[in-house]
């Protein structure tokens, strides 16, 4: 069952499409995997937000679902969660952002991340290009995610 009010977001990749992954067909293994890795997710975490009716307690278990999720090798992919209006709901790894309205964030690009991938996740899915700052570090690094709705 899809809710209307989240969708779930996946940063893959990270860094990697532009330093670490050697070839075409590494790229292509990785966006296969978060594909795969975020539908599933997203069945699951659908089918259990149907039967908790509390918003609060909604928002509580997609936070503790998602917060010890790491893949990848390098354990480098994570979740996060946003509303369709643009509202972090959970972060794995940026708790400050969690209940911020992210509607007006622009990447250095001048991309509006969060609502390229709202209007992703509305169409039914699929990646998204932006750049993102990691934590302690002023420098924008490409970001590569698959959004799928819940």
């Amino acid at each position: 069952m899809r809710t209307t009010a989240l969708r779930l977001l996946l940063i893959i990749i990270l860094v990697y499409p532009v330093f670490q992954l050697n070839s075409e067909d590494q790229t292509t293994n990785y966006k296969e995997i978060a594909q795969y890795v975020t539908h599933v997710i997203a069945v699951g975490l659908g089918a259990s937000l149907s039967k908790i009716q509390d918003e609060e307690q909604r928002i509580e278990f997609l936070r503790n679902f998602i917060t010890p999720i790491r893949f990848y090798p390098d354990s480098t992919g994570y979740f996060y969660i946003y509303s369709y209006d643009n509202i972090n709901i959970a972060h794995a790894t940026q708790k400050e952002l969690q209940g911020k309205d992210l509607s007006n964030y622009q990447d250095g690009h001048g991309n509006y991340v969060g609502k390229i991938s709202c209007e992703t996740a509305k169409n039914g899915g699929g990646f998204v290009e932006f750049y993102w700052q990691k934590p302690n570090d002023k420098t924008e690094y490409k970001k590569i995610g698959y959004v799928e709705p819940i």
